[in-house]
C-alpha cells in the first residue's frame, strides 16, 4: 500500500511532532494570512492640535474681561442683544481651529478620499463648543480642573475615533463607531446640563439645543447607516429637542434632570430613525426606542 502524502510533503511513518511542524510550515507558505488594517494618526499632529485646544480653554479661565462688543439682531418686533466677551471669542476661535486642525490631521490618513474630511469635523467641533460652554459655567474651584481634564480626554477620544472611521475596513471601525455614537449623546447631555446650570436665557437655549441635537443625530445616523446622510431626520430630531427644552426651561428641574429629560427623546428618535431606515417593521423598530425612553425618563425622575 502506498504511503499517503499530503500537502505537507512528508511520509505518514514520520513521528507526529515532525508532521505537525511540516504541516504548519507548508500551510503558511501556501495561504497568506489576512492582515488587519490599523492606521494611527501622526502623534505630533495630535499633540499640537490637543495642546492648542487645551491652551484656549486655559485662557478662558486666566483671562477675565468685560464684554468687548454686542450685536443687535432684529426678530420681528423684538430685538435680541448678544453680548460678546473675550472668553466667548476664544471659544469660537477654538471651534474654528478644531475644524481646521481635524482637516490637517486627517490628511495623513492613507485611505482618505478627496473632499471626505468635512463629515469628520462635525463632532470634534461640537465637542469643543460644548466643553467651552461647560467650563465657562463651572466655578473657579478644583471642579473646574476636573472638567478641564475630562473635556481634554473626551476631545482626544473623539479625534482619534474620527480618524479610525475614515476607513470602514479598519479592524477597529465597529468600536470607533460605537464610541462616537455614545459620545455624541454624552456631549448633548453635557450641553443641556451646562445651559440649565448657567441659567441661560431661553432665546439662547433653543438654538443651542437644536444645533447640538441635530448634529448629534446627523453624525450618528451617518455612522449607523453606511455613510448615508439623513438631513430630514436630523432636523426633525433637533426641533423636538429644542421644543422640549423650551417647554421644560421654566420648570423647577435640576440641571441633571433637565439634561436626562432631553436626552431621552433625542436617543429614542435617533434609534427609531436608524431602525426604520434599515427596513425593520414598525413594531420591531418601535420597541427599543420605547424602552430607552422609559429608562432615561425614569433616571430623570430618580436622579436628584
Amino acid at each position: 500500500m502506498n504511503e499517503p502524502a499530503g500537502i505537507f510533503g512528508a511520509s505518514w511513518r514520520r513521528n507526529s511532532r515532525w508532521r505537525h511542524e511540516a504541516a504548519s510550515a507548508s500551510f503558511c507558505g501556501t495561504i497568506q494570512p489576512m492582515t488587519e488594517r490599523r492606521y494611527l494618526p501622526d502623534p505630533t499632529r495630535v499633540s499640537v492640535l490637543t495642546a492648542a485646544i487645551l491652551l484656549a480653554f486655559a485662557l478662558t479661565r486666566v483671562i477675565s474681561t468685560q464684554h468687548l462688543f454686542s450685536m443687535l439682531i432684529p426678530l420681528g418686533i423684538f430685538k435680541l442683544k448678544l453680548m460678546f466677551n473675550l472668553n466667548t471669542v476664544i471659544v469660537l476661535l477654538a471651534a474654528g481651529m478644531t475644524a481646521t486642525g481635524m482637516d490637517w490631521l486627517l490628511r495623513t490618513h492613507p485611505s482618505l478620499e478627496k473632499g471626505e474630511t468635512r463629515e469628520h469635523w462635525l463632532l470634534p467641533t461640537l465637542t469643543v463648543l460644548v466643553i467651552g460652554i461647560a467650563l465657562y459655567s463651572l466655578p473657579n474651584t478644583p471642579i473646574w480642573w476636573l472638567g478641564f481634564g475630562l473635556g481634554a480626554a473626551i476631545f482626544l477620544v473623539v479625534s482619534l475615533a474620527e480618524y479610525v472611521v475614515v476607513d470602514p475596513n479598519d479592524a477597529r471601525y465597529p468600536l470607533a463607531t460605537a464610541i462616537l455614537t455614545v459620545l455624541a449623546f454624552v456631549i448633548f447631555l453635557i450641553l443641556a446640563v451646562a445651559l440649565k446650570a448657567a441659567k441661560v436665557r431661553l432665546i439662547m437655549v433653543i438654538p443651542a439645543l437644536f444645533l447640538a441635537g441635530a448634529l448629534a443625530a446627523l453624525r450618528t445616523l451617518h455612522l449607523r447607516l453606511n455613510e448615508r446622510w439623513e438631513f430630514a431626520w436630523a432636523v426633525g430630531i433637533g426641533l423636538v429637542a429644542a421644543q422640549l427644552g423650551a417647554a421644560l426651561h421654566y420648570l423647577p428641574l435640576t440641571p441633571v434632570r433637565f439634561g436626562l429629560a432631553l436626552l431621552a427623546p433625542l436617543y429614542a428618535l435617533t434609534v427609531l430613525a436608524v431602525s426604520l431606515a434599515e427596513g425593520n417593521p414598525f413594531r420591531r423598530a418601535f420597541f427599543e426606542p420605547t424602552i430607552m425612553l422609559v429608562l432615561f425618563w425614569g433616571l430623570a425622575i430618580w436622579f436628584r
